[in-house]
């Protein structure tokens, strides 16, 4: 009996911890809104490093180095880049640099890239400032952890 009392009283906890547990992360943004915490959170970065950089209405913050000349891409193009990815911290974590440049089409790459890009001209180069909605999100992607505010410096080398 007592065995059978036990079952019954431990059932609806073993149960509960069975439970399977959202995967989605307390803070997670999933508007596809940046946030003002977001921009915020870049500002302050720009202030603290003495960077003038101006903010699209996407959200994300940009300096043109140079605009480059000709054609500028739009997401159906496949593009050419040399690039340099950091968190805020200034720790790389990605970076072409030294090797061939990549190419990808520019739909299948993160939002800020897909927004950023079009803004220079083949040749040209930009300093991106995203925040995590335009970049991997809430979520921990490849060794970036998720809610990353990102910098990223692209040379477009060209546009097909």
């Amino acid at each position: 009996m007592y065995k059978k009392l036990l079952i019954i009283i431990a059932l609806p906890f073993m149960m509960a911890s069975c439970k399977k547990k959202s995967s989605t992360p307390d803070n997670c943004n999933n508007t596809g809104i940046v946030s003002a915490a977001e921009i915020a959170t870049i500002q302050a970065y720009l202030k603290a490093n003495s960077i003038t950089a101006t903010q699209d209405s996407a959200g994300f913050f940009y300096q043109i180095i140079a605009p480059g000349e000709g054609v500028s891409p739009t997401v159906d193009n496949t593009v050419s880049v040399n690039y340099t990815g950091k968190f805020i911290n200034g720790n790389i974590f990605d970076s072409n640099s030294g090797h061939p440049v990549v190419t990808f089409k520019l739909s299948g790459v993160i939002a800020g890239w897909q927004l950023g890009v079009p803004l220079i001209k083949k040749g040209g180069t930009i300093n991106l400032f995203l925040p995590p909605t335009l970049a991997y999100g809430c979520y921990d992607y490849s060794g970036i952890p998720g809610n990353s505010t990102l910098i990223f410096n692209i040379q477009l080398v060209d546009v097909q």
